[in-house]
């Protein structure tokens, strides 16, 4: 087994699916920044509301005011470098760093696909991209025809996670046994043509819908690696992705998705589309190709490099295999609680809504009076801090330094808070004798979570 393995990371490839993947990949991120600077979301998100939630141990990653806008440029123009293949490991580094800054200003926008794009592109460092048909092969004279195996290998490994963690998830009785939370959100999707006042209102759509969803998300990677269902899988993926995206405002992760599982397809497909593209080319006034000495006989790594790159892999996988499972460390109800539910490839498993109204009190004199929230959170950031237990200490402390620096003194921050999860009916959240000026959002349970009374079976 251990000389299969060797054997295995002397293997070469083609480099034609690395080239292929690094173009989608630049030209989707590309349009994703157009898109998002476009609809006016880098100023309502980050610049607009006054008070931002962070992550653990990175709170000292805030907006930067106007200056915000510079990132979105540096990630703009690294993903055209990214798609030219030009400085290609410096831009796909500013890329990861400048996307990774945005994603970390406030986890009131976190999503499933921003954390996906911010370690793939971390990956992407390590991975040789430009080996080949690149503006850097063009520029150092030498384009490698072949990388080792592996490189391509681990950009379908990180895909395969993604799909099967996504699919154990939905393992679980509300999922699979109450169709929740589809049963909530399809009805309410009644103005699709030909479907919504029919179709998405039946209870057995919603109960097949969560079915067909867990058994995708379980197969998918296994029937891509298979040549003989590669193409129906494929098939598959663009209609499932196509559908979730006119069902669910959920930007371009389908599309992401979609382009990403072409890697699963043979060297020659993608070295029918570099041709493709090289056609096109010709027939600009620009070279490529000429006078470039191509590597036919070797991979681009050296031996340092090679152990280099084996062992980040290596620490990456591992990280991103476990990652996942950090729930089990702490008790209770992980949809309730929410403590390790980020991070972990749990996609669209919860309806929450939620009621929390915050109270000011003075320890000694016991005075007391009502926040409104709408004076310090955007109604996107409210919405979301209701149902989540960090969002709502860190506001609890916000509040508490806010109060303190008008003078107001031994305060005290207290909730009255309430959550309606998955079609049960709304149950208090948060103790409310509990003062939250006091605890801290650290990483152990947060005991002053009340009790969720319920089961949820399943992963």
């Amino acid at each position: 087994m251990v000389s299969n393995f060797k054997t295995y990371l002397n293997k070469i490839s083609h480099a034609a699916p690395l080239v292929v993947f690094r173009i989608c990949f630049g030209l989707l991120m590309l349009q994703s920044i157009v898109r998002f600077w476009s609809k006016g979301w880098i100023y309502d998100l980050y610049i607009q509301p006054k008070f931002h939630f962070t992550y653990y141990n990175f709170e000292w990653v805030k907006p930067l005011g106007n200056y915000t806008y510079i990132l979105f440029v540096i990630c703009a123009i690294s993903a055209i470098l990214i798609v030219i293949g030009y400085k290609y490991r410096l831009a796909v580094f500013l890329f990861f760093i400048s996307f990774t800054y945005i994603e970390l200003m406030d986890k009131t926008s976190y999503l499933n696909h921003y954390y996906f794009v911010s370690v793939l592109s971390f990956l992407m460092f390590f991975i040789p991209a430009n080996a080949y048909f690149s503006v850097d092969a063009l520029v150092r004279k030498k384009a490698f025809k072949y990388v080792p195996s592996y490189t391509i290998d681990s950009i379908k490994l990180l895909l395969a996670i993604v799909y099967f963690y996504a699919g154990l998830a939905k393992i679980n009785s509300d999922w699979l046994f109450r169709a929740m939370p589809l049963k909530i959100w399809l009805p309410s999707k009644y103005d699709i043509p030909f479907i919504g006042n029919s179709l998405l209102q039946q209870e057995w759509m919603h109960y097949f819908m969560s079915w067909s969803g867990m058994l995708y998300d379980l197969f998918i990677p296994f029937l891509l690696l298979y040549k003989r269902t590669r193409i129906l899988a494929f098939v598959a993926v663009v209609v499932f992705h196509l559908f979730t995206r006119i069902l669910f405002p959920i930007g371009m992760f389908p599309y992401i998705m979609i382009v990403s599982s072409l890697i699963f397809f043979s060297d020659n497909f993608h070295i029918k589309i570099i041709n493709y593209l090289r056609k096109i080319i010709s027939k600009l006034p620009i070279a490529i190709d000429k006078n470039i000495a191509i590597v036919k006989d070797q991979n681009v790594f050296s031996i340092n490099k090679k152990r280099l790159t084996l062992g980040v892999l290596a620490v990456f996988f591992t990280i991103q295999l476990l990652l996942p499972f950090r729930y089990l460390l702490y008790p209770g109800e992980l949809f309730w609680t929410e403590e390790g539910y980020r991070f972990s490839w749990r996609v669209m498993l919860m309806e929450k809504m939620g009621y929390a109204n915050f109270k000011i009190v003075d320890s000694k004199t016991k005075k007391q009076f009502y926040v409104k929230n709408a004076d310090f959170l955007t109604p996107f950031q409210e919405k979301q801090m209701s149902t989540q237990p960090d969002f709502i200490v860190q506001y609890a402390h916000y509040l508490g330094d806010h109060f303190k620096k008008q003078n107001h003194k031994n305060i005290q921050v207290f909730v009255e808070s309430y959550v309606a999860f998955n079609g049960r009916l709304s149950r208090p959240y948060i103790n409310p004798k509990v003062d939250l000026y006091k605890e801290k959002d650290l990483l152990k349970h947060k005991t002053w979570i009340l009790p969720f009374n319920d089961e949820i079976k399943g992963f």
